[in-house]
């Protein structure tokens, strides 16, 4: 098994909580890394059609089964267990007692925070991140990207193209079947694909609805489907303070950028090196995986980007109590100054917060100009020595 950074941050929570939830998207680790840290553990998965009828039907008989210390996969498939299992771990008052996990975010934290507030610690366990990603498959930025971040495709040695051909199909059939009754999956795939061209950019609602053909409230409807399985999250805008002048729409992005490849039809890792939107494939990758390392670590940051209406922007800021890091994030393999001239510009709006200047960028230097850390890519699996999580 890959050794998960997240690891270290799930003991602890064993240890102070009855219940640990472990969620994330399809294939992200979650089954594996809960048989790995709890070994002693009996295990039940409800997509298991008996386990689950079980526990919808006779949830004291399920429990009275595995009482305790117990892997429960796939949990938020049988939601009327929950207030059952409230009631029983508050009987048993043992740390660690059941482990969960679930690749339905919505629904697994809907059924938490009706019947098991405060009896749950929560971890997010996304597709590997690059400190996490095995040594031979790191050096080439074009081939990382092209590769994605799932666990599978490196465990077994499964080819990107076939793995996600697979993946899709699974997320189509099983996960967007159990969130909203969705019909047609062509035209939900013609969606995804769409939005995979639209990865690091402004996300317009009306623009995409016209473009696939749907009605505005469907698209929001679809983009929170997409939310809650794990695939796509929004940047949003940072305008504290600031005036009526400030960009407020969020950005678009995915959870793992080898997805996005597969969407948008390309075929090999060579194919990146003259894309015309590798650029916004990069930025995907770069603040994918420092939320990613957010997660892993226990990070508490908020994560944003600027922009103003003369289309001066800020890739990301980080925001982390009483200072923000600004980040400027270029594919180039080559650090030029012109890349830092909107770091001024923020910086003069910013009076009540201690800015710090990073530029993450596709050079294999890392290098200090005037008062901006220049890191190369392949730095961020060392990313507590650049001070950006410190």
């Amino acid at each position: 098994m890959i050794n998960r950074k997240i690891i270290k941050e799930i003991k602890i929570l064993a240890k102070e909580f009855p219940i640990v939830a472990i969620m994330g998207p399809r294939q992200s680790g979650k089954t594996t890394i809960a048989k790995h840290i709890f070994k002693k553990h009996k295990y039940v998965s409800l997509e298991d059609h008996d386990k689950r009828r079980m526990a919808i039907n006779d949830p004291r008989g399920f429990l009275k089964q595995y009482n305790k210390n117990v892997i429960i996969d796939e949990a938020q498939r049988a939601p009327e267990f929950f207030s059952y299992l409230q009631t029983h771990i508050d009987d048993v008052k043992t740390s660690g007692s059941f482990i969960l996990t679930g690749s339905q975010n919505y629904l697994l934290m809907e059924n938490i925070t009706q019947s098991l507030a405060g009896r749950v610690g929560l971890v997010t366990l996304f597709p590997l991140s690059l400190e996490e990603l095995p040594t031979e498959n790191k050096g080439d930025i074009f081939k990382t990207i092209f590769n994605g971040f799932y666990p599978r495709i490196f465990d077994q040695k499964i080819r990107p193209s076939s793995f996600y051909k697979t993946y899709l199909n699974t997320y189509l059939e099983k996960d967007i079947r159990l969130i909203k009754n969705i019909s047609d999956y062509n035209l939900f795939l013609k969606f995804l694909k769409l939005l995979a061209g639209r990865s690091g950019q402004i996300l317009n609602i009306q623009t995409v609805a016209d473009d696939v053909g749907i009605a505005s409230k469907t698209v929001e409807s679809w983009l929170s489907v997409l939310e809650t399985s794990f695939i796509i999250y929004r940047l949003r805008p940072y305008y504290k303070n600031y005036n009526k002048r400030i960009v407020k729409h969020s950005k678009l992005f995915f959870y793992d950028v080898g997805l996005v490849c597969y969407l948008l039809g390309i075929k090999k890792a060579e194919e990146l090196e003259s894309y015309y939107q590798f650029g916004n494939l990069f930025e995907n990758f770069i603040i994918s995986d420092l939320i990613k390392y957010s997660y892993n670590h226990g990070e508490l940051t908020d994560f944003y980007f600027w922009k103003d209406n003369h289309n001066n922007e800020i890739d990301l800021l980080m925001e982390s109590g009483n200072k923000i890091k600004v980040i400027e994030i270029k594919s180039a393999q080559t650090f030029r100054e012109e890349f830092l001239k909107n770091m001024s510009k923020f910086i003069k709006l910013e009076k009540k917060k201690k800015v710090e200047q990073f530029l993450l960028y596709g050079g294999d230097e890392n290098l200090t100009y005037k008062k901006t850390k220049i890191i190369a890519w392949d730095n961020l699996k060392d990313i507590k020595k650049t001070n950006i999580f410190k």
